[in-house]
């Protein structure tokens, strides 16, 4: 799968969306160098700390179907022109998924016409992971 058909399959996530609050609907794939790839949306709900974000969602989808090694790009995409990046918390979850294969990914940040290719670990310098608790 390219990274051109990973970012369409965020994109498709991006239409399941439950974002009736801020109508702000996120997408987000992950590719697996099995060839796996793995789609979350953006779930909001009334009591706002409860929301979940596409991101998020798709690692938790990967987790539980014992997808856990061999991150090796995320998409995530979003309305309007400017390209969206992994909220910190995303960073984070992202992050613990990569280090359980020992990956630092590409993450694909997609706007309207510009996509920013940038490593997950320049998004998150100075990672806590699993190695920080040894």
């Amino acid at each position: 799968m390219t990274d051109s058909d990973l970012i369409a399959a965020a994109r498709q996530a991006a239409e399941n969306s439950y974002s009736p609050y801020s109508r702000f609907a996120v997408g987000a794939a992950l590719r697996f160098a099995d060839g796996t790839v793995v789609t979350g949306t953006n779930i909001e709900n009334a009591s706002y700390g409860l929301a979940l974000c596409a991101e998020t969602v798709a690692v938790a989808k990967a987790m539980a179907d014992g997808v856990r090694g061999g991150l090796e790009a995320v998409a995530v995409t979003g309305p309007g022109v400017e390209p969206i990046t992994p909220c910190g918390r995303c960073r984070q979850v992202l992050n613990e998924l990569a280090q359980l294969g020992g990956t630092n990914p590409v993450v694909l940040c997609t706007g309207e016409n510009e996509v920013r290719r940038i490593r997950l670990s320049e998004l998150l310098p100075h990672a806590f992971g699993p190695a920080s608790l040894s």
